[in-house]
């Protein structure tokens, strides 16, 4: 049966038709919620954000080291689609086409002389209030799915070098979790002793959907070099519905709800349970994109399964919740239940003044604006602004002192 849309909008409209795009016209509203929320009064970190790497892919690939990698690289940049070098995943992020900001983004117009994925997301970024933003890649996130490692190590390492020259260097608001090589550990090793230091570089990330064991000894001089740095080592979700037991599913929807949280459920089980927190009791760790239903029901489940079996993880001194209410976790997406109750009994569990982060998740097609939060009624003042920001500036190390720019159009009315 055919489901009527209602009429859209006149920008969806242009939009739609194929006219001139304009990201800070379809944020429009996000915008009016910064101005009388006043979000100005405090800083605002976004602890995940996207941009489409694949729309430089020609600039990424000369960073490679290796020439045949980086001929090849070029050579399937020219091609239409996907570069041919990455794995292609089946799913429905645009939602049938009615997410038009990922189609129309190609007809925004920047200036020639501007660099344009800066330019992309600070609009956004001004749009929803929003101080500084963590950037991360979209179709690389797949990339630890890939059956030749040192692709992965070659493109980690071309993307990580042409984000941190372009981008980082030239943006103090955008900061950036760098892709590790989790498939290569002596890679994953020399990437955090290569770009540690390096300018808006605030920790680093593994994409989560891959099948390397995170307690497996040979990360464990990556993690003490983390923990010695101060630099946090996150976990990013995704899907695969490759695998096995995703394969079982008929819809998107599904492989949605479930992967996210699978490939981050089983990273921390073994991260916990295999003692990680003792071994590196200073090294912190940040669970994105997983949403947080899941956090609490892993927490009594693990408690549950230890007290009875102890033996099984020797090396905790502690329950397991009470390793996991230390870690850190981004917010989206929020899960909203009817009751708020449950959402502020979740919120208890995992300790969410001090270890929750807001993120937006921007640009894909279920982001959330930083009224998800602001908006708690359970919520004091304290826990809003440490939860949107203060928490994420003493996490990365980064200056919560920054002048907010709103679009003036948006002030004015």
């Amino acid at each position: 049966m055919d489901i009527p849309f209602k009429n859209p909008p006149p920008s969806e409209v242009r939009n739609l038709a194929g006219g001139e795009f304009s990201t800070v016209d379809q944020l429009r509203h996000a915008a009016e919620q910064a101005v009388t929320r006043k979000y100005r009064d405090f800083v605002i970190v976004d602890v995940d954000s996207h941009h489409y790497e694949n729309e430089s892919y020609r600039e990424v690939f000369k960073y490679i080291d290796s020439p045949v990698i980086r001929r090849a690289a070029l050579e399937s940049a020219e091609r239409p689609g996907r570069s041919s070098l990455l794995n292609g995943q089946v799913g429905y992020q645009d939602i049938g086409g009615r997410i038009t900001r990922q189609r129309g983004r190609a007809r925004e117009k920047t200036e020639p002389h501007e660099q344009r994925d800066i330019v992309m997301t600070k609009r956004w970024m001004d749009s929803m209030g929003v101080d500084y933003a963590c950037l991360f890649p979209t179709p690389m996130l797949f990339l630890g799915l890939h059956p030749q490692p040192e692709i992965e190590v070659a493109l980690a390492q071309g993307y990580n070098r042409w984000l941190c020259e372009q981008i980082l260097d030239a943006e103090p608001r955008l900061v950036s979790m760098l892709y590790l090589p989790f498939n290569d550990p002596e890679a994953a090793y020399r990437t955090v002793k290569e770009f540690g230091h390096r300018k808006g570089v605030t920790g680093f990330m593994v994409t989560s959907p891959r099948y390397k064991p995170v307690h497996d000894n040979a990360y464990m001089k990556t993690y003490a070099l983390l923990e010695e740095m101060g630099k946090p080592l996150s976990f990013h979700a995704a899907y695969n519905w490759n695998d096995q037991s995703m394969a079982m599913m008929n819809r998107f929807i599904s492989v949605h709800a479930v992967g996210f949280m699978m490939y981050n459920m089983i990273h921390l089980t073994n991260w916990v349970i295999n003692g990680l927190p003792e071994r590196f009791p200073k090294l912190k760790v940040m669970w994105i994109e997983s949403g947080l239903t899941w956090v609490y029901s892993l927490m009594q489940r693990l408690d549950h399964s230890y007290m009875m079996r102890t033996s099984d993880a020797p090396a905790l001194r502690r329950k397991p919740s009470e390793y996991m209410r230390e870690m850190y976790y981004s917010s989206q997406p929020m899960e909203m239940p009817d009751d708020k109750s449950i959402l502020e009994a979740t919120f208890k569990m995992i300790k969410a003044d001090t270890q929750l982060v807001w993120s937006s998740d921007y640009p894909h097609w279920d982001f959330d604006l930083p009224s998800v939060i602001y908006d708690l009624p359970f919520l004091d003042e304290t826990a809003k602004r440490n939860i949107l920001g203060g928490t994420a500036c003493k996490l990365f190390g980064i200056d919560p002192k920054v002048v907010k720019k709103i679009p003036g159009d948006v002030v004015s009315a």
